[in-house]
């Protein structure tokens, strides 16, 4: 009987894991099914989700061309080093020895690639371009356009570079045609920030370049394209084992211009040789710009800024240094476009609206008016700049010889008849009325971004300019300029009678605003491409057209042109248009103030027409000018070149419109 009850044991354990083994193979198949059926669904899109990943494929950024098709930016690959995120966080250093050791190996400054590993906008970090404005959930790009031997040795040596990757990298360049560079018509890219990004609903990636200035920055919808999305399957080692789907990058589409390399080339050499020409007369000519605009419909067919910059400057990525050069004051801050983003005392060649503005207020187109050296007006003595006395001389000899006193009169006379002192801020003046007829005090409307308005200082804008800074006038008043006395006391005196003269009665629109304003000084400030609209006006009879440097759009599949866009016709009687105009032709034969400048020139074969400008700024030396147009038989081409600080404009500034008039006609143009 002893011998049974072992056995019993036997299989009574047998059976208890027996029926643990049922059971659990039954909540096997239990769960087994629960996966299947009710979960399954779920889990396969888990999966599908977990196991792919989505590469993009850049897209390549369309080109900037001339007007017959030569590349002004097109497209390169650079080798591209990139260091991941994680690696420098993780580190004790937060990645300065890594850097370091990457700095070294590619023969590069250290400041130029740690500035890249900060995020833009975070504390320590260059300004942008310098500092990395991407994502800051993709590998950083520390260098670019390195030499891909160096790179590629980083990659052999992992233990000693940990997380450093290498990729191409697609990148402008610019070919220079004809010598040609315009930057600051071009503009530059850089990479995406995270907000762009983030905000832009799948347009722009991480990797993308952005423009942010001039035509890249204004056209950067048209020239960025669409990237490419390909959808992977990977295995649990992360190994590709299938494509899901592919979508092709779309490249961005070209855009035409109609610059003329050749005298685009031609045109910043003419605006340097000024430059260079008022300081070897022991001025300052510390900003300038030229433009070239087709009169019968704004195209614009060059275009310079001074102080200017190499744009492959930022190819490779700018270092903090350069950057903070191109962007200093004391270096004449080269990044910042003449063209646009400044305005100038346009002087006597404003008075090419004076004429039409005092006829309108009453005065005789074929009358005689005293050209004398001076005039007094409201106490003060305002002399000739650019003329001497002449006697009595009619309007036509007025332009010719810029005499400022004939215009002083008239514009007395127009500010004596709205009511002086007396008159409202709504007093209609024909002055501010022709001038803003000519498109003055508002931005033209050209594709770059940036542009400023100018200024027509009115009677509402001294009222208004009153308000806002009576505060600092009036304790300006009481205090004086001591900072300024130190070293000019003259100076300090004249600012403190002002400001206790303006405390008062600064809203006042005085005689002295109104004479002023007759010749293009005072608080007058125009941009040069405002006065380039002034003159295609008068040359081709009053119509305003907006200036325009892109002229189409160019993919593969067509061609879309950008026509040009009339904004406005001056209200200019016929009679004193052609009158205006046959003065001009004066100016630049001999007997006119820029008849010197263009002394030789086949003025039988290519009549000229201009106006010189030499506008006072106080506290700094005249802004030379000269507006023109050409030629006069069949207006094509109005040619403006101002120097900030350049002195007289028959000297400097209408030299170089005779250069760049003289290419127009050497190239056939």
């Amino acid at each position: 009987m002893r011998s049974l009850r072992p056995r019993r044991r036997r299989v009574g354990v047998a059976g208890v894991v027996l029926v643990l083994l049922v059971t659990l193979f039954g909540l096997l198949l239990g769960r087994l099914g629960q996966l299947q059926l009710v979960q399954g669904p779920q889990l396969a899109r888990a999966a599908v989700t977990v196991n792919t990943r989505t590469v993009t494929e850049q897209a390549l950024r369309g080109r900037i061309l001339d007007r017959t098709g030569a590349p002004l930016v097109d497209n390169t690959f650079d080798t591209v080093v990139t260091v991941q995120r994680s690696v420098l966080v993780s580190a004790d250093d937060g990645g300065r020895d890594l850097v370091t050791r990457v700095a070294t190996a590619l023969g590069l400054p250290f400041e130029r690639l740690w500035g890249k590993t900060m995020l833009c906008g975070t504390q320590g970090a260059p300004a942008a371009p310098a500092c990395f404005n991407g994502s800051p959930y993709v590998p950083i790009p520390v260098a670019t356009d390195v030499d891909a031997r160096r790179a590629l040795t980083l990659l052999e040596q992992p233990e000693k570079f940990p997380g450093v990757g290498v990729l191409a990298a697609p990148a402008r360049s610019y070919p220079r045609p004809a010598g040609a560079l315009a930057p600051h018509v071009l503009g530059w890219v850089a990479r995406a920030s995270a907000d762009e990004v983030t905000g832009s609903d799948g347009r722009i990636g991480a990797e993308d370049a952005v423009g942010r200035s001039g035509l890249e920055a204004q056209y950067d919808g048209v020239l960025r394209g669409t990237n490419g999305a390909t959808v992977v399957a990977i295995d649990p080692r992360g190994i590709v084992t299938s494509t899901v789907s592919s979508t092709p990058p779309v490249p961005g589409r070209d855009v035409v211009t109609h610059l003329d390399s050749r005298l685009q080339a031609r045109t910043e050499a003419a605006l340097s040789r000024a430059v260079a020409s008022a300081r070897s007369q022991k001025l300052r000519a510390d900003t300038g710009a030229a433009v070239v605009l087709d009169v019968t419909n704004g195209a614009v067919v060059a275009a310079a800024s001074y102080p200017s910059y190499d744009p492959d400057v930022f190819s490779g990525g700018i270092s903090s240094t350069d950057l903070a050069r191109l962007d200093d004051e004391r270096s004449g801050t080269p990044l910042r476009s003449r063209l646009t983003a400044e305005a100038f005392p346009p002087a006597s060649t404003f008075k090419v609206i004076s004429v039409p503005a005092a006829v309108n207020a009453g005065a005789a187109l074929r009358g005689t008016y005293d050209c004398s050296p001076n005039l007094s007006v409201g106490g003060r003595l305002f002399n000739n700049y650019e003329s001497r006395g002449y006697g009595p001389i009619d309007l036509h000899k007025a332009l010719v010889v810029s005499c400022d006193t004939v215009f002083y009169r008239l514009a007395y006379a127009a500010w004596l008849e709205q009511g002086g002192l007396a008159a409202p801020v709504t007093a209609a003046d024909p002055f501010v009325s022709m001038a803003k007829a000519f498109g003055l005090g508002q931005r033209t409307g050209i594709d770059l971004p940036g542009e400023a308005a100018g200024r027509v200082p009115d009677r509402a804008w001294k009222e208004q300019y009153w308000a806002a800074t009576r505060s600092e006038t009036c304790k300006r008043a009481a205090s004086g300029y001591p900072e300024i006395a130190r070293t000019d006391r003259a100076r300090a005196d004249y600012l403190k009678r002002l400001a206790a003269e303006n405390c008062t009665a600064g809203y006042q629109y005085r005689a002295g605003d109104a004479v002023n304003f007759s010749i293009g000084q005072g608080d007058t400030a125009v941009t040069i491409l405002q006065m380039a609209g002034v003159y295609a006006a008068i040359a081709n009879g009053g119509t305003l057209w907006q200036p325009q440097l892109a002229s189409a759009y160019r993919s593969p599949s067509g061609t879309t042109a950008i026509p040009p866009k009339r904004v406005g016709t001056v209200p200019l009687r016929p009679d004193v248009a052609a009158y205006v105009r046959a003065a001009l032709a004066d100016v630049t034969r001999p007997g006119g103030s820029a008849g010197t400048a263009f002394k030789g020139f086949p003025q039988d074969r290519y009549p000229v027409a201009g106006k010189t400008g030499t506008g006072e700024v106080f506290g700094k030396q005249a802004t030379a000018w000269f507006a023109g147009y050409g030629p006069t038989t069949k207006p094509k081409y109005a040619v403006v070149v101002v120097v900030g600080q350049g002195g007289s404009g028959s000297k400097v500034a209408a030299p170089a419109v005779r250069q760049i008039f003289d290419a127009i006609l050497a190239l056939g143009l």
